[in-house]
């Protein structure tokens, strides 16, 4: 069966945005899967408004440009608010837990609410929150390994950084966990 997904990842400029779905693509490529970035931030970057559409398909892809998606990963209420009506019915959104304030309202769809920002910090990295959603947004979606993620995390990240590819390895991993705990505590 040929499988397409069509993604958006949104948020505020600075929280790793268009990071996350450059390791999305990267990692689909690594796995010989059709796939798009398609970046959009505004002028004042950090701070300001970002999102990126990430399609990955078994099939070649035949326009990045879409406006309904199969997933959401958003990062803050804003883009909640933009985003949420374009999640097409039986999709997911993975959000935010202290920026989305007022939580999707859709019963259409599947919602999980991440702390990623709060286990980050647990970490002492917060950085790494993007990272804890990608993990949960792979728990549930099942795209692409976890392996690729890490390949495509060294891609993305400059080698200066590549000290810290261990603890966005755990942050994938926390948000494997938190989703997984989730589901548990729901069955």
């Amino acid at each position: 069966m040929i499988r397409t997904d069509e993604i958006i990842i949104a948020g505020f400029g600075g929280q790793g945005v268009l990071s996350l779905g450059q390791m999305l693509a990267y990692a689909a490529l690594m796995e010989g899967k059709e796939t798009s970035w398609m970046p959009s931030y505004g002028p004042e970057m950090r701070g300001g408004t970002a999102n990126c559409i990430v399609i990955i398909s078994d099939k070649k892809i035949s326009s990045p440009i879409i406006s309904k998606f199969d997933s959401a990963i958003i990062l803050n209420q804003p883009s909640l608010e933009k985003f949420e009506k374009a999640v097409k019915p039986g999709g997911f959104i993975f959000y935010e837990e202290s920026t989305v304030l007022e939580p999707p309202t859709r019963k259409d769809i599947e919602s999980f609410k991440v702390n990623a920002i709060e286990e980050a910090n647990l970490m002492e990295k917060k950085q790494v929150a993007n990272m804890i959603m990608l993990g949960a947004f792979l728990e549930v979606k099942q795209l692409l390994k976890s392996e690729s993620i890490l390949k495509a995390l060294a891609k993305v990240l400059p080698e200066r950084h590549h000290h810290l590819i261990p603890m966005n390895e755990a942050a994938l991993s926390k948000g494997r966990e938190i989703i997984s705990k989730l589901h548990h505590s729901l069955v």
